[in-house]
C-alpha cells in the first residue's frame, strides 16, 4: 500500500533568487542528470499520491486526492493503476497489446501496440485522451522532453521528503510554474512534484509525492490482461472520431 503523503520539511531558506526570468545552468543540468539517470533503469515500481486543486466558478477551490502505482520494465511493458472515492482504472502493456480497464464497469478495450513505454504514454494521450500517471517519468531525459523550453531555472534549497534529503528545484515553462525535488547523491530519482497552471487566475495546483521501488521483481504475468468473469470488451474511440 501506500504511504500516506509527506509534507517537505523545509530546511532555511536560500538567499532570494535574483529578479527577472533567470536560467541557473546548474539547475537545468541537475534536470538532465535526473533524466539521464531515469533513463538507465531497466525497472521500477513507483507509488504516487496526488493532490490537485480544481477551482467553480466564483473562485472558490475544491482539493481532492488520489492515488496510483506504476510498474515499468524496459522496453515495452507496464502497469498503471489509478485510484479514488470517484473512479478506479487500469493499463496494462505487454509489448503487443495495451488493455485499458475499469473495474468497477467491469469494461475493457484492448489495442495493438509493440513499441516503447515512452512512446506508449504518448500516443495513449495524443490518440484516446488516456493520460498514465506520472507519464514524464518515462519521458524526462528524451527528446520529448527538451529543456531548451524553460524560460527561468533556480535553486530552491533542500527539502526532506519521507526519508530522503533532496535538491528543490524551480522552473517555469509556458503556461505552468513546476517544482521538483530530486533525491541527492548518485541516484536523483524525483521524489515529489508540483505544478501550477498559470494560466488560470486562481493559480490551481496538483501535488504528487512518489515513493520508489527500483529494483522489483516481475514476471510476464505482470503486465498481462486476462479478463475476469463477467467483463465486457468495448471499442475504444479515438478523439479524433468523438
Amino acid at each position: 500500500m501506500l504511504t500516506a503523503p509527506v509534507v517537505a520539511q523545509t530546511a532555511p531558506a536560500p538567499a532570494a533568487p535574483p529578479a527577472g526570468n533567470t536560467v541557473d545552468p546548474a539547475s537545468i543540468q541537475a534536470l538532465k542528470d535526473m533524466g539521464a539517470y531515469l533513463q538507465t533503469l531497466d525497472r521500477f515500481r513507483t507509488s504516487t499520491s496526488l493532490t490537485a486543486e480544481r477551482v467553480l466558478s466564483d473562485g472558490q477551490k475544491l482539493m481532492h486526492t488520489a492515488s496510483a502505482t506504476v510498474e515499468a520494465a524496459r522496453p515495452n511493458r507496464l502497469r498503471a493503476r489509478m485510484w479514488s472515492v470517484r473512479s478506479e482504472r487500469e493499463i496494462l502493456y505487454d509489448g503487443k497489446t495495451v488493455t485499458l480497464y475499469a473495474p468497477a464497469q467491469k469494461y475493457y478495450s484492448t489495442v495493438e501496440f509493440s513499441e516503447p513505454n515512452s512512446v506508449l504514454v504518448e500516443k495513449l494521450e495524443e490518440q484516446y485522451g488516456v493520460e498514465i500517471p506520472m507519464s514524464d517519468l518515462f519521458t524526462w531525459g528524451t527528446p520529448a522532453a527538451p529543456v531548451d523550453k524553460i524560460e527561468s531555472a533556480m535553486n530552491a534549497g533542500q527539502d526532506i521528503i519521507g526519508n530522503s534529503l533532496c535538491d528543490h528545484y524551480a522552473f517555469r515553462q509556458g503556461d505552468f510554474d513546476w517544482q521538483v525535488w530530486i533525491t541527492t547523491g548518485g541516484k536523483p530519482l524525483p521524489r515529489k512534484l508540483v505544478i501550477t497552471n498559470r494560466r488560470d487566475d486562481a493559480r490551481p495546483q496538483s501535488i504528487s509525492v512518489i515513493d520508489w521501488n527500483v529494483d522489483p521483481s516481475f514476471n510476464e504475468a505482470t503486465f498481462k490482461f486476462r479478463p475476469p468473469k463477467g467483463a465486457t470488451r468495448i471499442e475504444i474511440v479515438p478523439v479524433k472520431s468523438r
